[in-house]
């Protein structure tokens, strides 16, 4: 079960998840000050206003059992890269959502997302034994469309029309993406361990 209440840390020899504070919005306000991390996201956090109510609502919404929000240190860099949550988790589903991912310009191209990609999804499958985790992304955002199938992902369809277009006129679709547990057990970890030289 996901206590909201409990301080989960997440970490290997290259990043860190721990949960999102007030305390972070220093630090990670150095990487949210660049137009491309929200292109593709329907909340802002550009200028240190933005990026304070930005975590403030996710706080919010941990307080409210809605969604479980971790900031994410690169250990190699030895600073803050970003953040990324867990949503819409069902106990009696034994189904959740991760996204509301996005990291600094220093570390998109990095291993930082494939290894907290890889720590999440332990912790999904392994301590909560959940059965399923989904993910949602823009139409338009190539770069982790490509991301997701690298993890192996399965691409399961599109909501249609479900955000504006980045040029603002229109509307575009969000695709949708899985992974379940008995995919994660019998090949997806032994991949992902594999690209990241984690050793069994």
């Amino acid at each position: 079960m996901l206590d909201f209440s409990k301080d989960y840390i997440l970490e290997n020899d290259t990043v860190r998840l721990s949960p999102l504070r007030k305390e972070h919005i220093k630090e990670l306000s150095v990487q949210s000050n660049d137009s491309f991390i929200w292109n593709y996201l329907i909340e802002e956090g550009k200028s240190f206003l933005q990026l304070q109510k930005y975590i403030y609502h996710a706080l919010d919404n941990r307080k409210a059992a809605k969604e479980y929000p971790f900031v994410v240190y690169d250990k190699t860099k030895k600073a803050f890269a970003g953040t990324t949550r867990l949503y819409d988790y069902s106990e009696q589903l034994k189904v959740i959502k991760l996204g509301h991912t996005w990291y600094g310009k220093d570390f998109r191209g990095t291993m930082v997302n494939k290894n907290s990609k890889y720590l999440l999804l332990e912790f999904i499958f392994e301590n909560l034994n959940l059965e399923r985790v989904g993910f949602g992304v823009h139409e338009e955002n190539k770069i982790s469309i490509a991301a997701l199938q690298s993890l192996g992902c399965t691409r399961e369809g599109v909501l249609r029309n479900f955000i504006p277009s980045l040029d603002g006129e229109g509307r575009t679709d969000i695709v949708l993406f899985s992974i379940l547990k008995s995919e994660w057990l019998t090949f997806i970890k032994t991949e992902l361990r594999n690209k990241l030289h984690i050793k069994a």
